[in-house]
């Protein structure tokens, strides 16, 4: 690492050796010098304040104004008074003329915050200031020049925006000369405890308490979680901690209380800026997912409990595990159930019970010749078409990998031979 970019790190307190990070801040100094526009990409909470203050830092402009606007927090009917000023009596309440940030920065630099959030008609006047350096106060027709440094920043998915017809793309390409990205925290795993570390002792000392630190555990469980509103997220969580916490010595156990782990069930998921694509089409979808994972498992643990008995015969099973197989395995398993609830299945034919029925014997014979194979028939209900949503889940699975059953396998979370058998018992063509 670069003594310069070392330098900075320390001037801005920023903590980190992730590369992207330290690509991002390289990128900053490079183009600090110059005069053309920066647009910083990254997620809320990332740190993209720092960008701008480093390029204004190090660049010709770090004696003249440096301002912030948060575009996404000034209503729309006052945002171009705040940014390119007004003249008395231009509007309801303009008693007075008024600078806007524009004049007020002559010669400094803006650094526009959240500037996905710019109505279009600002966008505009915005375009006019980039091109020309000229604007006019909101009830006035006389042009202004300025010379402002333009650095701004968004979360917002740009080309989304853009398709939306929510911003400008003649904007956003004179807005993004240069684009540098800030990576969220949940990439820069290394970097999380030298964070936490980082706020401990800050917090420590502003409190006056002990500092908190990390068991091995705890370490190994903030580096895994993802940190949706990342150092944001990690500085409030530290804080939090120091204050309510008496205990110093933090434990996973301790961090579960404050961000619990994800849940790792299948969800439809829509990342901003992408179209809506989701393995499964609705919340049935999924909740049919669900259950044939589920009956998969049990199917697999009743074979292996079948191969289990066949190999070793019944002399080491106990009582209760005697009475839980047969219970398994005979037809009082079949339990009832409503005929309007989910899992509810009609046999129109009232044929005999789906499993063939393993018997454990529970004398002296250590034969296991009773030992029937299981073997599963499927039955196609009447109240909810299972079979129908199984095979259009594995139709898709197909279509999606090429025909590649091992991917397909993966996808639907069964093993490939599975897959085989439902290949063939619905007579599908790869």
């Amino acid at each position: 690492m670069s003594n310069e970019l070392q330098n900075i790190k320390n001037r801005f307190g920023i903590i980190g050796n992730f590369p992207a990070l330290n690509r991002a801040l390289e990128k900053a100094i490079q183009v600090a010098p110059t005069d053309i526009s920066v647009l910083v990409i990254g997620e809320s909470g990332v740190g993209k304040e720092f960008i701008p203050k480093i390029i204004h830092s190090e660049s010709k402009r770090k004696h003249q104004p440096y301002i912030v606007v948060n575009c996404g927090a000034i209503p729309e009917g006052t945002i171009d008074s705040e940014l390119f000023g007004h003249e008395k009596g231009a509007f309801t309440g303009a008693t007075a003329t008024r600078k806007g940030y524009f004049e007020v920065a002559d010669g400094g630099t803006i650094f526009l915050d959240e500037v996905g959030e710019l109505p279009l008609q600002t966008q505009v006047r915005l375009l006019r200031v980039l091109e020309s350096g000229e604007f006019m106060k909101v009830g006035s027709s006389q042009v202004q020049k300025t010379n402002v440094r333009i650095v701004a920043a968004t979360n917002v998915n740009m080309m989304k925006a853009i398709q939306d017809g929510r911003f400008r793309e003649d904007l956003y390409y004179r807005l993004n000369t240069v684009q540098i990205d800030m990576p969220p925290l949940r990439e820069r795993k290394g970097d999380v405890h030298l964070l936490f570390r980082k706020f401990a002792i800050d917090f420590a000392e502003k409190y006056r308490m002990p500092e908190l630190e990390l068991e091995p555990g705890a370490v190994h469980y903030i580096e895994n979680y993802t940190f949706p509103g990342n150092i944001r997220q990690l500085r409030n969580l530290v804080e939090q901690m120091t204050v309510v916490e008496r205990n110093r010595n933090v434990t996973p156990e301790k961090l579960a209380e404050y961000i619990p782990m994800e849940s790792h069930l299948p969800m439809v998921v829509n990342t901003p800026g992408t179209q809506k694509q989701s393995d499964f089409g609705s919340e049935r979808e999924i909740m049919y997912k669900i259950l044939f994972d589920m009956r998969n498992d049990i199917n697999d643990l009743k074979s292996l409990t079948s191969e289990l008995i066949k190999n070793r015969g019944t002399s080491d099973l106990s009582n209760h595990e005697k009475n839980l197989i047969n219970r398994i395995y005979t037809p009082e398993s079949q339990q009832n159930v409503a005929p309007n609830s989910l899992l509810y299945f009609e046999n129109k034919n009232n044929d005999t019970p789906v499993i063939q029925n393993p018997t454990i014997i529970s004398g002296q014979d250590e034969s296991y010749e009773d030992v029937e194979d299981i073997e599963i028939e499927e039955h196609k209900p009447e109240s909810l078409s299972l079979q129908n949503n199984e095979k259009d889940l594995i139709i898709k699975a197909l279509e999606k990998h090429k025909g590649r059953r091992n991917k397909a396998a993966d996808e639907l979370g069964i093993s490939q031979r599975t897959l085989y058998r439902k290949i063939k018992q619905y007579n599908l063509e790869e």
